[in-house]
């Protein structure tokens, strides 16, 4: 049995008995105005993040969403659209999909303004999408990826970019891990599809998504997942898993490379009332500027004596130089 059987078994059950601590996350679950989020669903909220950020939802946007989970996310996203089949949720998991439709009768009877109708449900495989080419605004998956292994990441990685319009935004949340795993935890399928022994690190998982072409990646936030300790797993020291929500965009790969924010800042406290660096980027005195990895590189170069550039915090919520 390949370890997609196995993950597809371990979603089977947790459709049909939900399985509150399957995951477990320290980002809030966001709530808008007027929105209610059934309970059932906030049990089933099998993600390590969140997806969800206004300022990608504006103007209507088409919206994919894959491995469906309770329909938590489909929900939130279908507040913003509002619209019979705004939403799309995709899912190789009979029950899983199931278990959704029922949800969203209940979502229906706690809020006025939601109908069932506004997501559309598809049967599909996140390595062949059921969707068109470049007929999605917002593409998204929650704690799926991490999953796959190098090669269907990669395939998966391609459909998400192939279904995606021109500057459209792949939104993904995914456990990552900077330490090294032995072989048997990278080798044990229940474990994979737990979530855990397929954390990569975050430079593999940016690379990831700029070989299939993404010119500008945001990490939007890092956070503590889990640990994985010698005395209840097969390792030899403690290993600390942070999930990353990430926004990949589907710009044009500039010439020297991709633009990737990292939660960096350049701040000119020099003589002038600001700083030109002749290659589009204008620092006003005292005032930060999010500048990607790239540009904070070139900045820090001059070795200027007037300019300060930030650690990466991994929390960027755009205004960037880009």
């Amino acid at each position: 049995m390949s370890y997609l059987n196995a993950t597809n078994d371990l979603y089977k059950q947790a459709a049909l008995t939900p399985d509150v601590g399957l995951c477990c996350t320290t980002t809030p679950i966001w709530k808008f105005p007027g929105l209610e989020i059934p309970m059932i669903m906030q049990e089933m909220n099998y993600g390590c993040g969140s997806t969800i950020s206004a300022q990608d939802l504006i103007n209507n946007p088409k919206v994919l969403y894959v491995g469906v989970g309770g329909g938590m996310e489909l929900l939130q996203f279908a507040y913003f659209s509002r619209q019979k089949g705004g939403v799309i949720g995709v899912d190789v998991v009979d029950e899983m999909l199931e278990a959704s439709r029922k949800n969203f009768i209940i979502a229906e009877q706690e809020n006025d303004w939601f109908k069932s109708e506004y997501v559309e449900l598809k049967k599909g495989d996140a390595l062949n999408l059921p969707i068109p080419d470049e007929s999605i605004d917002i593409a998204a998956q929650n704690c799926l990826f991490n999953i796959f292994k190098t090669e269907d990441l990669k395939k998966a990685l391609q459909e998400m970019y192939r279904v995606l319009k021109p500057h459209g935004r792949l939104v993904m949340s995914d456990p990552t891990c900077e330490q090294p795993m032995n072989d048997s935890l990278r080798n044990d399928d229940h474990l994979r599809a737990l979530c855990l022994s397929g954390s990569i690190p975050i430079a593999e998982y940016i690379k990831a998504l700029t070989d299939v072409g993404f010119g500008t990646i945001e990490i939007r936030g890092r956070r503590p997942y889990r640990i994985l300790d010698p005395e209840s797993y097969n390792t030899e020291e403690l290993i600390y898993i942070e999930s990353i929500e990430v926004c990949a965009i589907k710009d044009p790969m500039p010439v020297d490379g991709p633009c990737v924010f990292t939660g960096k800042s350049a701040i000119y406290y020099g003589k002038d009332d600001f700083f030109d660096d002749k290659k589009g980027h204008i620092l006003m005195k005292n005032q930060p500027l999010a500048v990607c990895d790239k540009t904070a590189g070139a900045l820090a170069s001059l070795d200027r004596k007037d300019m300060f550039i930030s650690e990466s915090t991994f929390h960027y919520n755009g205004g960037g130089c880009c």
